[in-house]
């Protein structure tokens, strides 16, 4: 692990806390993107370095972005994932980390799993997941909501 690694997730931790703070005291309005990997029936999860859940892939929409265009570009920069063709499996809503968020799912079922490439610093691990292991393992609000929604 480098050093300069090292000093990213510090400073994404920190970020993600001042931006909590920020958000709970505003409650602005946000838009993200999140996909749900299925191999087999194992569902990919990632570990962001500046929390303690697990959560799918996945982002913010910018500003002229599509959901299904954020959610390429996503995969793409969290995993090195080339585009694949989405599925688009709904959204879900509420207030999470203080804000007012709206979730758009996409879906990508593949056979195998592909080399990942993960930049350790924003995200720094990756796991697949059995249904009966997803019931153990915590999970952001928005992926719960996916999991819990049942949408498969």
């Amino acid at each position: 692990m480098a050093l300069i690694d090292s000093i990213w997730r510090v400073m994404f931790r920190v970020a993600f806390r001042l931006a909590r703070m920020w958000w709970g005291f505003r409650q602005p309005h946000h838009e993200g993107a999140l996909v749900a990997i299925h191999v087999g029936e194992a569902l990919l999860l990632v570990k962001p370095s500046y929390r303690r859940e697990w959560n799918l892939p996945g982002g913010s929409v910018d500003a002229g972005e599509t959901p299904e265009a954020a959610a390429l570009r996503e995969i793409d920069e969290e995993l090195g994932l080339p585009p694949h063709a989405l599925v688009a499996a709904g959204s879900a809503y509420g207030i999470w980390d203080g804000r007012k968020d709206t979730v758009h799912f996409f879906e990508l079922h593949l056979d195998s799993l592909p080399e990942l490439r993960l930049d350790n610093r924003e995200i720094v691990a990756a796991r697949l997941a059995s249904p009966d292991e997803l019931r153990g393992i915590a999970l952001t609000e928005a992926a719960a909501a996916y999991c819990h929604r049942g949408l498969r």
